[in-house]
């Protein structure tokens, strides 16, 4: 049965993935006798590889902690003229969201409201300059106000966290308990620069000075930042929700202690990539590295294509001409079509495949499909490939995801993952990228975040009876 190709398109936030082959079933194999059967030796054993996007649904594209200021080697707060300074991805219609503890207070904190900051205008175009006249000044409501710069149970005096009294009102509000303040400008700066990618930076600066405080009942004094937390989103509300008691988030720990800790560690499983899985191709063989070599260059036989473009088709030609060669291919499959679908297409979060394929003892399973929200990363097993009998000739059974790992191609650099806008979702036509400078398979190691490659993608194995 022949591997028949569809043309490459380039759509607007979605996968422009080409649909390889496939009669409305899991896919097509390619066989050493040209009918699907396998080239080693003894009886035969058909397995049914599953394959199962488990991305989880996400609320924020991007989280984390800034913690340490420009220029200094350890965490700790900022003080005036230092800077925090954090990067982020972003795409039209995402907002910026991020606390900051006012340190001369019992609870209070500088955030936005909570829409968050625009991170494009409504035109689209990247937001660029100062953005501190979104930033406002917030009380907690978790304990009980002091005179900012001189109460006994603010952090710079108190001999411990929570020794204060507990605030009759504990609803988050903006700040209005009668004493003095300064302006956030006077404070806090936040701006935001645009970077290539679809990428920004974000600085947030002390501006305070010692007598930016006068407190009545103690010295001039200066306001410390404390580290905090960001997300990136397009909820509202993503942090706090004004008018509602504060919420059992680690709000209070930051608004009291400026510890984002456990803010941060509520957010991160609800925060990354979310990403569909290409259709792929799938090879039966003897021999090892029948598709990469990992610290070699791509070979050039079609795997730029499946991890760039999410189109197996030229990978699955090139395989098929291997068949029954030095490689010890013995047959070539192409999956392109989820479980109950009637089209070929890519494999969304919850959605799941399985294909058929048909091994001999001492034969191995190895596979690709591109992680759709990158420039040219695939999963798949090591070059060895996955085992299909164990060592006493048992044929492999159950969930081999720890054997899948998250792989570079090496073709095309890099950009942020899921908002990058030479990745096959936002890419005007294939092979837009910018070349790897590195130019060799690798796992990928590229200074970004990814979830572990079992969080993305389940792979189970069942011998068939």
């Amino acid at each position: 049965m022949k591997i028949r190709s569809r043309a490459l398109s380039a759509l607007p936030l979605v996968l422009a993935l080409a649909a390889a082959c496939g009669d409305g079933g899991g896919g097509d194999t390619i066989g050493a006798d040209g009918m699907g059967g396998a080239a080693g030796g003894g009886a035969a054993t058909s397995f049914v590889v599953t394959l199962e996007n488990v991305t989880p649904a996400r609320d924020y594209r991007v989280a984390g902690v800034f913690d340490t200021p420009v220029g200094e080697s350890m965490p700790g707060p900022l003080f005036p003229e230092k800077s925090f300074e954090l990067r982020v991805g972003a795409l039209p219609g995402d907002r910026l969201s991020f606390t900051t503890m006012f340190g001369q207070s019992n609870d209070l904190f500088y955030a936005p409201d909570g829409a968050g900051i625009a991170l494009y205008d409504e035109a689209g175009n990247p937001v660029s300059g100062d953005v501190t006249d979104q930033v406002l000044l917030w009380d907690a409501g978790s304990e009980a106000n002091e005179e900012p710069g001189a109460g006994p149970n603010q952090a710079p005096r108190q001999g411990s966290p929570n020794t204060g009294a507990k605030d009759p009102d504990n609803t988050v509000r903006l700040v209005q308990d009668g004493y003095t303040y300064p302006a956030v400008e006077d404070v806090i700066q936040v701006t935001v620069t645009p970077e290539p990618g679809n990428e920004f930076t974000i600085r947030i600066t002390n501006m305070s000075e010692v007598g930016t405080l006068m407190p009545e009942g103690g010295e001039p004094a200066a306001v410390p930042l404390s580290p905090g937390l960001f997300v990136v989103h397009t909820m509202d509300d993503p942090l706090f929700t004004v008018g509602q008691p504060y919420p059992d988030n680690g709000l209070e720990a930051q608004a009291e202690d400026g510890n984002p800790t456990t803010l941060h560690a509520g957010v991160m499983p609800r925060a990354g990539l979310t990403s569909p899985v290409a259709p792929g191709v799938a090879v039966v063989h003897g021999a090892a590295a029948p598709l990469f070599v990992s610290g070699e260059a791509d070979r050039g036989k079609g795997l730029e294509m499946l991890a760039e473009d999410g189109n197996p088709a030229a990978f699955a030609r090139s395989l098929e001409a291997e068949v029954g060669g030095e490689r010890g291919i013995s047959s070539v499959l192409v999956y392109d079509t989820p479980v109950d679908a009637s089209m070929p297409g890519p494999l969304l979060p919850g959605a799941k495949l399985s294909f058929t394929v048909t091994a001999r003892l001492g034969e191995r399973l190895s596979f690709a499909s591109m992680l759709g929200q990158s420039n040219d990363l695939f999963f798949g097993p090591s070059e060895e490939g996955i085992a299909l009998f164990d060592a006493s000739g048992e044929p492999v059974s159950g969930d081999v995801s720890d054997e899948v790992s998250i792989w570079d191609a090496g073709t095309e650099a890099n950009q942020w993952p899921g908002v990058g806008p030479d990745q096959a979702p936002r890419q005007a036509g294939p092979q837009t990228g910018a070349d790897d400078p590195m130019d060799h398979v690798r796992s990928v190691d590229d200074g970004y975040l990814y979830p572990p490659s079992s969080q993305m993608l389940k792979v189970t194995i069942t011998p068939a009876r």
